[in-house]
């Protein structure tokens, strides 16, 4: 009931606003204002989905809004093209430059991505500028209106419907990708890339996805600008429109799509009254607007770093299970028989420098069988994790994972065959739901792209990968917290969450990283009994854990690390008593 009403709200605000201009309440220079507020809004909305979500900052996006903008111009001017027709072709040239750039610039991180991207902005603005085809720095003019059913769309509130439904349409599909499998591998991004890799998120190709969405949209921002504009010069284009579009996602709220139309709003009437008053307050005209920008982004990053949206419409509504008419669940993964051997490690060797962090250690695990790797810390265990799951490369040695050799395999291929894991630190999404968080397990389980989650083709896939979600939460007993974000949980809590998202993946084989610290007495046996009934369907589990308590109860066998060697391996009550065992760990 509240989604629907939340949609007749949405819509009910959106037929308010188209009709407005028409009512002849607001002047024809406030509609002009506000269809160049609807077009940059376009640009912000690509930014919130690339910088806000997915955590990739760039300047650049002003120079794809002159992509669209000079490709639709060539098109009519040059070439006799209709503005409709030119359209897709637009789109098209921005997708195709936006792939060639993000090809190298998603693979920037830190400091490098944004400089990169202030790089090829200029790089694109001085283009502009020098190109005789496009008129150089004098531009392009006579680039036609639109038209439809043969008029012409001269009239700024005809305009403002096409500009405004272009915005609406926008941020539908931008909305549906979000609550999406697609949106949540690129939510995921943002925390870091460690864990969206190991549940099958392919990372470059994800960042590049995003990039060129957020650059089709600015593209079609300036197939926009060029037709309302009627003309196209490099000025609006260079890195000072970069900054400013990246200014408008920010006040607005970097994670919110509805925040980057309040930011484009504020920071278009704020340029709009600054260039009328500041001249008339210093005396002297100049591109004053630049300071006050500097000075609004510094002043909204200290009150709000989250933006305005939220301060203004609070938090975002919790994520809601889906109702889904066709019935069905996922498929699963055939289990191997049980006592078969799931992974195998043959001497494999890691180091550091003369560091030997992993020395020649052995060891396997079997089907519906518990292993556990301990040691005192610093003894190698995690490093061993890693590197089987494909965190880390081994330099010597060999890992078999159901039969087939997965040394030097991407941690996306080892999850694929079925390898799943949780980490030492809680590794989640601390914005997103646990829902969410939990049916990130599920990636690999589903195949929706991009374009299907826009256009909500994926309804039913969805409902399904959340259902799934579901009854791993209910499983772990988190169902109370299941639409809390998981931020707000407690660690013991985070854990379960983990644990939850793991079995989404449909695992033969699990690896978990101390998934007891932080868990009471009571949430410890709950754990210890989800692990006996995952052995009990032939799952082989891999168990890191300091509570001796624990493990010595659950683990059918016991392999002991010592600075990066192994020094004993067995049943645990023959673990307890080896001598090597004791001096290096479990003491007297």
């Amino acid at each position: 009931m509240r989604a629907i009403t939340g949609r007749f709200m949405a819509l009910l605000v959106a037929v308010v606003v188209v009709a407005l201009p028409f009512t002849g309440l607001m002047p024809p220079y406030w509609v002009t204002l506000f269809n160049y507020i609807g077009i940059a809004s376009l640009v912000a909305i690509g930014l919130v989905l690339l910088t806000g979500v997915g955590g990739m900052t760039s300047f650049g996006q002003a120079a794809f809004v002159g992509v669209g903008a000079y490709t639709t111009s060539v098109l009519t001017v040059q070439m006799g093209f209709g503005p409709w027709v030119s359209l897709p072709l637009s789109l098209l040239a921005t997708a195709l430059g936006a792939v060639l750039l993000g090809a190298v610039t998603v693979r920037l991180s830190g400091h490098f991505l944004p400089l990169g991207t202030i790089a090829w902005g200029a790089a694109i603005f001085y283009l502009f500028g020098n190109l005789s085809a496009l008129g150089a720095h004098d531009g392009m003019s006579g680039i036609p209106p639109l038209e439809v059913g043969g008029h012409a769309l001269i009239d700024v509130r005809q305009y403002f419907v096409v500009v405004w439904l272009a915005v609406v349409l926008s941020v539908v599909a931008a909305q549906n990708l979000l609550r999406a499998r697609t949106g949540r591998a690129v939510r995921a991004l943002r925390r870091g890339a460690i864990a969206a890799e190991a549940f099958g998120v392919d990372v470059p190709a994800a960042k590049l996805k995003v990039f060129v969405l957020a650059a089709v949209l600015a593209g079609l921002a300036g197939w926009l600008y060029a037709h309302f504009q009627r003309s196209v010069a490099p000025g609006p284009f260079g890195l000072n429109a970069g900054i400013e579009y990246l200014l408008m996602a920010v006040v607005g709220g970097a994670g919110r799509v509805y925040g980057a139309i309040a930011g484009a709003a504020g920071i278009t009437f704020l340029r709009d009254q600054v260039q009328d008053v500041l001249p008339l307050l210093v005396g002297s005209a100049g591109n004053y607007e630049i300071v006050v920008f500097g000075a609004v982004l510094v002043l909204a990053l200290q009150i709000a770093p989250q933006g305005i949206w939220p301060i203004v419409f609070g938090p975002p509504p919790a994520v809601q299970l889906p109702r889904r008419k066709s019935g069905g669940v996922l498929g699963r993964r055939e289990v191997p028989e049980r006592g078969s051997a799931l992974l195998e490690v043959d001497s494999i060797t890691r180091t550091y420098g003369g560091l030997v962090a992993v020395n020649q250690v052995s060891f396997d695990v079997r089907a519906g069988e518990i292993v556990g790797l301990i040691g005192p810390n610093g003894a190698g265990k995690s490093t061993t994790f890693n590197l089987i799951c494909g965190a880390l490369a081994i330099d010597r040695g060999e890992i078999r994972l159901l039969g087939e050799a997965i040394a030097g395999s991407t941690p996306q291929r080892i999850a694929a065959r079925g390898l799943g894991r949780t980490f030492q630190h809680a590794d989640v999404v601390a914005e997103m739901s646990v829902l969410e968080n939990v049916a990130l397990g599920a990636h690999l389980r589903g195949e929706a792209g991009m374009l299907r989650a826009m256009l909500r083709l994926d309804r039913d896939e969805e409902a399904r990968l959340l259902d799934e979600a579901m009854r791993q939460i209910r499983r772990v007993g988190l169902a109370d917290v299941a639409e809390r974000p998981a931020g707000t949980l407690a660690l013991g809590q985070l854990r379960l969450v983990e644990v939850a998202r793991v079995l989404c993946l449909d695992p033969v084989l699990v690896l978990m990283d101390e998934p007891a610290a932080g868990l009471r007495h009571g949430e410890k046996k709950a754990l210890a009994a989800l692990l006996r009934e995952l052995r009990g369907e032939g799952v082989g589990v891999l168990l890191v854990e300091h509570d001796m308590d624990f493990v010595m109860s659950l683990a059918d066998r016991l392999v002991v690390l010592d600075f990066g060697t192994k020094i004993a391996e067995g049943m645990p009550a023959t673990v307890r008593r080896d001598r090597k065992v004791l001096d290096a760990y479990l003491g007297s």
